[in-house]
């Protein structure tokens, strides 16, 4: 699956345009948060500018061309719903359970792409540590149970 495929996927995901207060999110269109964005008219943001921004911002900057095949989408769908950090922290920790000795910071660089290779890491078992991460943060948060239920089905369809 090619990168434009992998994006019109996590659009599909992110849906339209959302100010939903109790959203950690905040203010988002595809996905897009005014606060990353703030000059950006996020209400009339079009689904081609969001996939260019996606493109730039997240596939390129974050060079998901250079990741394993099997791990580019859920790993690029965890950078755009949770952000960078956690999305590092939860592929850091699936290597550490796979026998790997990695800090676990967030920051994926040269010592966590040469673990994700060095031990065949598995979509499944990211899957796993992204459901944990959900269910941590529902536990922390209570009142984001409700949405709850939409990040384990997109944890389980990605």
């Amino acid at each position: 699956m090619d990168y434009k495929e992998i994006i019109k996927i996590t659009l599909h995901h992110e849906g339209g345009y959302v100010h939903d207060p109790k959203d950690l999110g905040g203010e988002t269109n595809f996905g897009i948060a005014k606060r990353w964005y703030p000059d950006l008219d996020i209400k009339n943001l079009t689904e081609e500018e969001a996939a260019e921004i996606y493109k730039k911002d997240y596939w390129d900057k974050y060079k998901l061309d250079e990741f394993p095949e099997n791990l580019q989408h859920i790993y690029f769908d965890m950078v755009v719903n949770m952000g960078v950090r956690n999305a590092g922290k939860i592929i850091q920790r699936a290597c550490n359970a796979k026998g790997c000795d990695i800090e676990v910071d967030g920051i994926v660089g040269s010592g966590t792409r040469k673990a994700i290779n060095n031990c065949n890491l598995e979509k499944d078992r990211v899957k796993a540590y992204r459901i944990k991460y959900y269910c941590d943060l529902v536990n922390k948060k209570p009142e984001q149970e409700r949405f709850f239920y939409g990040w384990v089905r997109r944890s389980l369809e990605v």
